[in-house]
Parts: C-alpha cells; structure tokens; sequence
C-alpha cells in the first residue's frame, strides 16, 4: 500500500513538473493569465498600497506642510504600484488604469502622471496569436486574405492592436485585432476590482470610487465588441458631415466581426505633435478650433460622445486633394450617448459659466447632481479656479499658479471629489474624461483657454436650445420669435468675436511699432 502511494506521488509529481516546464518554456503561455496569479497579484498591491496610507500618515498632524509632503510621497508610491500592477496584469486593468491617467485636474497629479505611460505600454499579442483571431473570426488565413500584413502593430492598445495590410484588391486596410484572451478575462477582472474596492471602502469610507467599476462594468461589453464600433463611426461621419475638416476612416464590413476589425488606412501625425504640425505647415490654433467646434457639435447638439480623445486616436494631416488641414478620429468604440435632460441642462451649464450668471450656474450644477458642492463641480468641469469661474473663465487664460493650485487642491479635495463623482449622473463621467483628455491636447498644443473655444461652444449652445424650444412647440409664431432670438444671440457672439479680433489686432500692431521703435531697421 505505501509503495503505490510512493508511486502515485512520484508520478504526480513527475507530471506537475513537466507542466510546470511546458507552461514555462513555451512562450505563447503566460502565467499572468491564470486567474490565481492575477487575483493574488491584484489583492497584494491593494494591500500593500492601504497599509503604506494606513502606517505612514498616522503620526503626522493633518494639514502640516509635514503631512503634506509625506502624502505625495505616499501617493506617488502607490501609483507605481497600481501602474505596475496594470502592466503585468493587462487588458482591462490597463483600461482602467488610462481612465484614470486621464482625470488629470480630478486626480493628484501623482496618480494621473504615473499612470500616463500605460498608454505608451499596451501589451501586444504575437503574430501567432493574430493569426488565430483571423483565422477563427474570418475563416481564411492572412496570406490568403491580403497581398501584403505588417508583423509589426502600428500601434497596440489595452483591448486590442492595429496592423497594416494592403487586400488583393490593392486597396490598403488597417487591421484592427483584438487580444486573444482580454473577452474571457474582462468579465472576471470586474468582479475583482470591484470587491477589491468594497474592501478599501471598509478601511476608508471616504473612498468612493464604486462609479469607476461601473463604468467599466457597463462600457467595456460595447468596446470589446467592434461592430458596435463599425455602427459608431459611421453614425459619426453622418452627424458631423458638415465638416470638412474631419475624416473618420471607412468601415469595410466583408472582413468585419467582433473582433476584427477593417478600416481604410488614414496616415498623419498625433494631434499633440508640433514639431510634425510645423513641419507640415498645419496651423495649431487652427486645428485646436477644428476640435472644439466637433466635440461642441457632439456634445451640445447631438448627444453623442466619442469618449477617448487621446492623441493617438486624433490625428492630423494635410488633405492629398485639397492641401488643407484634417482631422481624423480614430477608435469609436467607446462613446457617450446623452439624454436630452442631460444635455439641456448640461448647455444651460456651460452657458452660465461663459457669461459668468452664478445664479444659473449653482441651479444647473445642482440640477445635474452637484448638490451644495456645486463650487467644486464648476472648477472640476472649467479646470479654473473658484475666483476665475466668478470673474468669467473667458477673461483671462490659466496662469501656471492657478494651474499648480488646481493640481494641488485635487489631491486636498479627494474625498470630497469621489464623494461628487459618485452622486453626478453616470453621464457625466465620461464627459469629465473626454474633457480632460481635450484639455489636455489644448495644453500640449498651447491653445488652452482661448476666446474662441468658448465662443464655439456658446453657438453650439444656443442652437441646441433653440432647436429643443421650437421642436416642443406648435405656434408658428412662437418658432419664428425663437428662431430671431437664436439668429439674435448668434449675432452677439459674431460681433464679440469680432471685437476680441480687432482688440488682438490692434496689440499686435502697437507691439510692432514698439519694436520697431527699439530696434530700428538699418539700411
């Protein structure tokens, strides 16, 4: 009896190495995507990460300049933890460690500049493993599909990456792959961080970053599904048909599932490039003007959000035919789609805060979930602080103090900053996202806080107001009396626009004369 027992050991041991040697020598199997590893890895740096706040601030006095830089210290620790975490165990976890990457004025900077370079770090699948995808989605192998396939991705991202090819039509595609593994995981991955952060509730009620959960929970079905995202460009490219400065790249749906993708193959540069926007002579202001007049148009007009603004999915170019500046947007996976409710009193908002009506500005805020910490609400969704939003956030441009103040007080106000993002409608949420992501892209651009973005968004405002009143009535005088009040308040803002133009003119000619008083030209 206890020589079978020896053997029946010895051979299971002898077979638990061998698989142990397999899953180690073979490549295309990674131990990070065993869900033992990745709940263990996921629970040790929550743990970690709450007991370093837990020990480190407890001895200092709150609020001491003391306090203050341990708490920096103790945020940019965690965040190279949860960044690390993120890259080893990928797909969603990248996802949502972007997201919050790009709360950059609703999160301490610690957090948003750490977790910034997920972007860059996306984790790429194997050529083997794109194969696979194709071939079990399209049901052909990729030298029978294309003439040409790059085994190099253009670019790869947390849910899936792009390659080029050219069909044996000769048209040239970009071809969009999902991650073998991130559909089967993505589910479990939710239900961990979300008992992971009931868990840090528990140790700090003040912590409420349920509304991060559910946004994922609710989003990430629609992104890993990339018809969805076929069905979200097209309605795009009908909305914002108008413009034609803005490209999205047609859908080819023969060679199209849920998890491949084909779309014409756009070229140009990231929209946050100068030195590519110097070099092919595109003018910056006027390509930040092309962006906020579209994301006006979408948000205030049509309620339909593309939700992922970050530079590599805007790009921009020369047009072959025409020579004018373009943009492109790429990957409409994720968008935000607003009630009417929502988005009236979102125009009502904005409108309040660009001619400085505080009353309306509190009733709005409130009426979108902001309750009294509706002061908060308004510096969160501006960028600017308390005094900029009460002397009009289109006076003056945001000054490297005022910046640094709004950085610090994010990490001051944390609390009170989960507390708003918890309560506002889920709507919301990717808005405070998207406008982050733009203000961003205005920064790197130098753009940020000009007139005419506000003024753009001022018309799309009152359009969309005025196109609710008449939609809701059936008195044709009272759709006439409405559309002169809209065509009336458009013409305020044209000529504001106007002045504003004559004012910078007029500078720039006294700074040329004063120069030319100083340095006078030789002959």
């Amino acid at each position: 009896m206890a020589r079978r027992a020896l053997m029946l050991a010895s051979w299971t041991s002898a077979a638990l190495a061998a698989s142990g040697f397999y899953l180690y020598s073979n490549k295309y199997l990674d131990p990070s995507d065993f869900g033992a590893v990745r709940v263990g890895r996921a629970v040790a740096t929550t743990a970690v990460i709450s007991y370093d706040y837990l020990t480190s601030l407890r001895s200092v006095p709150y609020g001491s300049e003391e306090y203050l830089q341990l708490r920096s210290k103790v945020h940019l620790r965690s965040a190279r933890r949860l960044c690390e975490l993120c890259c080893a165990n990928r797909g969603t976890f990248i996802k949502v460690g972007q997201h919050l990457g790009a709360l950059d004025y609703l999160l301490p900077e610690e957090y948003t500049s750490t977790l910034k370079v997920l972007h860059s770090q996306a984790p790429q699948s194997s050529i083997q493993e794109v194969r696979q995808v194709i071939r079990e989605d399209l049901g052909q192998e990729i030298q029978d599909l294309f003439v040409s396939f790059d085994d190099t991705p253009l670019g790869a991202a947390s849910l899936a990456q792009v390659h080029k090819a050219v069909l044996r039509d000769g048209r040239t595609v970009a071809v969009k792959v999902q991650h073998p593994k991130v559909q089967a995981q993505s589910s479990k991955d939710i239900l961990l961080m979300e008992v992971l952060v009931l868990a840090v509730k528990q140790l700090f009620p003040e912590f409420e970053f349920m509304w991060l959960v559910d946004e994922a929970k609710k989003n990430l079905p629609l992104e890993l599904d990339f018809l969805n995202e076929g069905r979200n460009a097209e309605k795009v490219a009908q909305m914002l048909k108008h413009f034609d400065f803005l490209k999205v790249p047609r859908i080819y749906w023969e060679l199209s599932t849920k998890r491949v993708l084909l779309m014409e193959f756009v070229d140009g540069g990231q929209v946050n490039d100068r030195d590519y926007m110097e070099r092919n002579k595109i003018d910056v202001n006027e390509i930040s003007c092309h962006l906020g007049k579209m994301y006006s148009e979408m948000i205030f007009v049509n309620g339909f959000v593309h939700c992922d603004p970050h530079p590599g999915n805007v790009l921009v170019r020369k047009r072959p035919d025409t020579g004018k500046a373009e943009i492109v947007l790429l990957d409409h996976g994720l968008y935000q789609v607003l009630t009417d409710e929502f988005r009236l009193d979102y125009c009502h908002l904005w409108q309040s805060l660009i001619w400085t009506d505080m009353e309306k500005v509190k009733k709005y805020s409130q009426r979108l979930g902001a309750g009294e910490l509706y002061p908060l609400f308004a510096c969160m969704l501006t960028a600017r602080s308390w005094d900029s939003v009460n002397k009009g956030i289109g006076q003056a441009s945001v000054t490297a103090t005022e910046d640094a103040e709004i950085r610090n007080n994010a990490a001051s106000y944390l609390p009170q900053i989960s507390q708003l993002l918890n309560h506002v409608p889920r709507q919301m949420l990717l808005i405070f996202k998207t406008n982050d992501l733009l203000r961003g892209i205005e920064v790197a651009l130098g753009t940020r806080a000009r007139a005419s973005s506000f003024l753009s968004m001022s018309r799309c405002c009152i359009r969309a107001l005025a196109a609710h009143k008449k939609k809701n009535t059936c008195s044709f005088f009272r759709r006439t009396q409405i559309s002169f009040r809209e065509a009336f308040s458009l013409w305020q803002i044209n000529l504001h626009e106007l002045i504003l133009c004559v004012k910078e003119l007029r500078l720039a000619t006294w700074v040329l004369a004063l120069l030319r008083r100083l340095l006078p030209t030789s002959y």
